[in-house]
């Protein structure tokens, strides 16, 4: 997609509006280039629709039907001053319209993420030096050359196997692991490319075009960004390093919707087995600056707080290294998936073809006979198989599934988010948010609000300027300026929720997965609870200004302006709809979940198909409901136990 003029000026205006600069330090948008990184993360958005929708938009912008939308009266945008755009803005954020609301979000987005991480001209961001962030540091000549050997086949292709699994993360990884150990022949597809140490360093910009997925971006009304992991490894190649297992209650949970290993030795075993292989440990998990307000804060309060476990080695230096691992670990300490499961596959003969994009499970008379895929460039490649493991993640995975024309109707259903929002305190002291440790610590306080296991948990994690957009609210753009320069002293303090409810992952007409979700009223009444929570832990921790990310704004200044009380009920009349809070799902699952009947769930007690049992699925989809802590460890131990299963049944 190549923008017209049109489009490129109407953009221009928009995010100049949001990010004009300073007139000295900083440069507008349109001077530092972030109008094309805007155009450039959209070209990969799979969607056409979504597309088309956006320069649609920018071709309309600058019409009077557009000013009359925004308030303006039949003006156009260009006609404006800056203040008047500014305003026009900020009327479309705060309506009473949650289409108009989302729209905003959207365009906030755009426009400050691509300003974030837009090195510029000069090749570093005037911003980065304003706040003291030191940029991307570039790639590590002594890192270890890439370990795994990869296809990416050239000319149309098929390929043959026992077992072919699609996707290469926590799951995929997993699975193909087991099942090559157990004597079969397998093949792995991948949709993303394969990145390891020598690659990494460049920066935000370069990570999110990467190693993250192209989308879908967020959910359908807007109410809740998504964000996965897409190259070989998938997420394990870029989440925070948190391992922790199923909690006992939620094994319980489980357990109780039929799936009766969950409760059992067999998934316990898998958890102990995907624990050692990762190496997990609390020995690399020392107080970075944002955790120690964690525990300061918590500790004051008399409330819980723990050492969380990670899946790092002695190469970790749990600081400024630790820090960049969001965007790929450069010195190798992250034991994700193709530092561990992968070369395990890969020592008992297991391919990898990357570059894959499977469109179509191939299915006759009941029996799963392989997969089609496609690359980049529309080349297809066949693959021949027994049986097919699905791990392409809770989004991808029921498209698949739909794509194949299974249909039992839970597929898609059931899904969960951990919908995450934070709390920002600014401190007197540096943070350095982007420095430390990715997460050390963990205050389950509020893990059980109602009596059932559902309610939130905190944590903190490594903020760069491109991520903290996700979390943040737009006032104008002096008041965003502040937050932005305030970054280096900041604590974005993570309330972490259980969603009891669920949402849904359908298709498009071009079979691309389009997701809808809703926050429930009592999946925010916790959300809430967590807002006030964590402002109580910054306040006690000395934070000497704190803000949500809602968009109206509340904010208050402990022992100065406003109070803890005035700022938990602004928060309420802020509201948590679309539009009204910043939220992310960084933890996505449940849309092909397990369970005892095919009823209520999308696959069997060994993660098969109910439609088709040589279809087998191995990822988060699989969880019967929300795990309630970081998922990781949750995932492998699922695509390990499935694995099993299915590798003694074709044995």
């Amino acid at each position: 997609m190549e923008p017209t003029a049109r489009q490129r000026a109407a953009l221009g205006m928009i995010c100049d509006t949001f990010t004009p600069g300073d007139g000295a330090e900083l440069p507008s948008a349109t001077e530092l280039g972030s109008v094309d990184t805007v155009f450039e993360i959209l070209r990969r958005n799979p969607r056409a629709s979504e597309r088309k929708q956006l320069t649609t938009l920018l071709d309309l912008w600058d019409s009077r039907w557009i000013g009359l939308l925004l308030g303006n009266g039949p003006r156009h945008f260009s006609a404006l001053t800056p203040e008047q755009r500014e305003r026009a803005l900020l009327r479309l954020g705060n309506s009473r319209i949650a289409v108009k609301r989302t729209l905003f979000q959207a365009l906030k987005q755009a426009a400050l993420l691509s300003y974030n991480v837009t090195p510029g001209p000069g090749g570093s961001n005037p911003m980065w030096r304003a706040i003291d962030y030191p940029g991307p540091p570039g790639t590590l000549p002594a890192a270890a050359a890439p370990a795994l050997s990869v296809l990416r086949p050239t000319e149309p292709t098929t390929l043959s196997c026992d077992v072919v699994v699609v996707g290469s993360g926590a799951g995929g990884g997993t699975a193909a692991a087991v099942l090559a150990a157990a004597g079969l022949d397998v093949l792995v597809l991948e949709r993303g490319s394969y990145y390891d140490d020598r690659d990494f360093g460049n920066g935000e910009l370069d990570a999110l075009l990467r190693l993250y997925a192209p989308g879908p971006p967020a959910t359908e009304e807007g109410q809740i960004t998504l964000v996965a992991g897409s190259c070989l490894g998938g997420g394990t190649v870029v989440n925070w390093s948190t391992s922790l297992p199923t909690p006992e209650d939620v094994r319980g949970e489980w357990a109780g919707l039929g799936v009766p290993q969950f409760a059992t030795g067999e998934y316990g075993a898998a958890l102990d087995a995907v624990c050692a292989r990762l190496g997990v440990n609390d020995r690399h998990s020392p107080l970075s600056a944002r955790d120690d307000v964690l525990e300061r804060g918590a500790t004051a309060l008399g409330w819980h707080i723990d050492t969380l476990p990670r899946n790092v080695g002695d190469a970790c230096d749990a600081g400024v290294e630790c820090g960049r691992c969001p965007y790929g670990c450069r010195v190798g300490a992250k034991q994700s998936v193709t530092k561990t499961w992968l070369a395990d596959a890969a020592a008992h003969g297991a391919r990898f073809v990357v570059d894959a994009n499977v469109r179509r499970i191939i299915v006759n008379n009941g029996r799963a006979e392989g997969v089609s895929a496609v690359d980049s460039q529309g080349l297809p490649i066949e693959v021949r198989a027994r049986a097919v493991v699905v791990a392409a993640g809770a989004i991808q995975t029921p498209a698949l599934l739909r794509r194949s024309g299974l249909g039992n109707k839970n597929i898609g259903r059931y899904l969960r988010l951990h919908p995450a929002a934070a709390v920002f305190g600014v401190f007197d002291d540096p943070i350095r948010p982007w420095e430390g440790g990715m997460q050390a610590r963990i205050s389950r306080h509020h893990r059980d609000l109602d009596g059932d296991g559902y309610g939130v948990i905190y944590e903190t994690g490594p903020i760069h300027p491109g991520m903290g957009v996700g979390f943040m609210n737009w006032r104008g753009a002096a008041a965003y300026r502040r937050n932005l320069l305030d970054l280096g002293r900041s604590v974005a303090l993570g309330v972490i929720t259980r969603d009891r409810d669920h949402g849904s992952v359908r298709v498009d007409r071009q079979g691309e997965p389009v997701v809808s979700y809703r926050l429930s009223d009592r999946d925010r009444d916790h959300l809430h609870t967590g807002i006030a929570g964590a402002a109580q832990i910054l306040e006690a921790a000395g934070a000497r200004r704190i803000y949500s990310g809602q968009q109206a704004g509340p904010a208050y200044e402990p022992g100065g302006s406003g109070s803890h009380a005035e700022f938990v009920a602004a928060c309420a009349a802020a509201g948590y709809g679309p539009g009204q809070c910043a939220m992310g799902a960084l933890h996505i699952m449940g849309s092909a979940r397990m369970g005892g009947s095919a009823e209520f769930s999308a696959t069997d007690p060994d993660g098969a198909t109910w439609d088709v049992n040589n279809i087998v699925v191995a990822d988060g989809s699989c969880f019967p409901t929300a795990s309630g802590v970081n998922p990781m460890v949750s995932i492998e131990a699922i695509a390990y136990m499935n694995a099993k299963r299915l590798a003694a049944r074709l044995n």
